[in-house]
């Protein structure tokens, strides 16, 4: 059942693990019209066989086969070979199996019928790999910080960089889940290529399919020449969902089946358009209870949720925020032209050190800038920072750290809809109830705004 081919231009050889032997024919046949090297397998046991005593740099493995199936090796080759990108080939329309296998450790799937171009753009992102991750290794250096929690981040963007499984990054706002999903995609085969940053919470739930599939000349009033949506934007790239949670339940849909069939259909077309493309989202909601609640989809959920990366907060990793300090003050100064930049007090460090942070690092940025543009003298001092008086109050010493940890009277949630919602009722105040007035003052969307106070208690408020 084996067979080889060493006729190669570069070096590489693909191992393919298939019992159906026209398949295993046509991904031989094309691989070597591509100058790879090619060994076949048609089953588990002629594959370990093959692993064992040659090197590879690609592996297709189909997912039944005679004596077990392709989970089984996808799972062996994660763990003793780890720097072998494999990708599973699946039934078509199987998306439970292809998530599983991405959950594996797979670095793609293809369904069948294997789609020649798909195969090819799979193998261009693998060879790509070594090269791009020699050159963007040092770039999760940009995510500031040596505490434990930084440094396991850094490590599993590494990894994540080599995969092109769905990402899904929690953490809370300002974390810096963009910097993460762009470090991940600027590390990876696809970092010459466009990365497409989407916010969801900012768009008309009217004008969604047509800002992500794009439309024809003429599909609607207004729409007087064809447009290109996110999907074909990011096409070779990556396409980063933010703030995904809130997408109503009709967008919802259309993004799955994009999602499971690699195509989309623009408004207005009647023919369907192929995309390549990395898939990361994002929020700060907890998209489980939002599935309890019936408000996001079940089935986009575990098909979005391959691999988590969870962004820690601020208050996780006080240790890092000297080092956050320099390096922001650094940024700003370079961003103002200023020649020097001025250097925080011990006092001022005190204060920040037992700030809570809700906003996290961007917040800690908004802080140092709104300091830099106020303060007199040489020297920031804690005054200068203007912290909210109830937190500044832990760098009196009212209440005692332990562990550079500041305790805090109430939870973050609790504090940030407090936030909310007085920003919310003083926007309402200023415009008379006007909500539509609200949502531009606050700069929402309508949408987003009703949803909000209805998170809030706020819809029979009476305003």
């Amino acid at each position: 059942m084996n067979s080889s081919n060493d006729r190669r231009r570069n070096g590489s050889t693909v191992l393919i693990v298939d019992d159906e032997d026209d398949i295993r024919e046509l991904l031989e046949l094309t691989f070597l019209r591509m100058g790879l090297g090619v060994r076949t397998a048609g089953s588990l046991k002629e594959a370990r066989a093959l692993l064992a005593e040659h090197s590879f740099q690609l592996c297709l493995t189909d997912m039944r086969l005679p004596d077990g199936d392709g989970i089984e090796l996808v799972r062996e080759i994660a763990a003793s070979h780890s720097d072998l990108p494999v990708a599973m080939i699946t039934a078509y329309g199987s998306m439970e199996t292809a998530v599983l296998a991405l959950k594996a450790g797979a670095f793609d799937y293809l369904s069948k019928p294997v789609s020649l171009d798909q195969l090819r753009a799979l193998v261009k992102s693998v060879f790509a790999l070594p090269a791009q991750s020699a050159e963007a290794r040092s770039g999760a250096s940009s995510l500031t910080g040596d505490s434990a929690a930084m440094q396991q981040v850094r490590g599993m963007i590494e990894r994540l960089a080599r995969s092109q499984a769905p990402v899904y990054i929690t953490g809370e706002s300002g974390s810096g889940k963009e910097l993460a999903a762009r470090l991940i995609h600027e590390m990876g085969p696809r970092a010459g290529k466009p990365f497409v940053a989407v916010n969801c919470g900012a768009i008309p739930e009217n004008l969604m399919e047509s800002e992500f599939f794009g439309y024809r000349k003429g599909a609607f009033t207004g729409a007087e020449q064809d447009r290109d949506g996110f999907f074909q934007a990011a096409n070779g790239g990556t396409l980063f969902l933010d703030e995904v949670g809130d997408l109503p339940l009709p967008m919802q849909v259309k993004l799955l089946r994009a999602i499971q069939e690699k195509r989309v259909r623009r408004v207005g077309d009647t023919v369907e358009q192929a995309v390549d493309l990395r898939l990361i989202s994002a929020t700060h909601r907890n998209l489980k209870e939002l599935v309890d609640q019936g408000r996001f989809r079940q089935d986009l959920f575990y098909r979005l949720n391959v691999i988590e990366l969870r962004m820690p907060s601020l208050r996780e990793r006080r240790e890092d925020i000297p080092a956050l300090v320099e390096s922001l003050l650094d940024k700003l100064a370079g961003e103002g032209g200023e020649t020097a930049r001025p250097k925080l007090s011990a006092r001022a460090h005190e204060a920040l050190l037992a700030y809570a942070f809700p906003g996290n690092v961007r917040e800690l940025e908004n802080i140092l800038e709104r300091a830099m543009a106020l303060y007199l003298g040489e020297v920031i001092e804690a005054d200068d920072l203007h912290l909210e008086p109830g937190e500044a109050e832990r760098a009196e010493g009212d209440v005692p750290l332990t562990g550079g940890v500041a305790l805090e009277r109430e939870s973050l949630q609790d504090y940030l809809d407090r936030v909310e919602r007085q920003a919310i009722l003083d926007a309402l105040e200023k415009t008379e109830g006007n909500r539509t007035a609200a949502s531009r003052l606050l700069g929402v969307t309508f949408r987003s705004l009703r949803y909000r106070m209805e998170r809030l208690g706020m819809k029979d408020s009476g305003i």
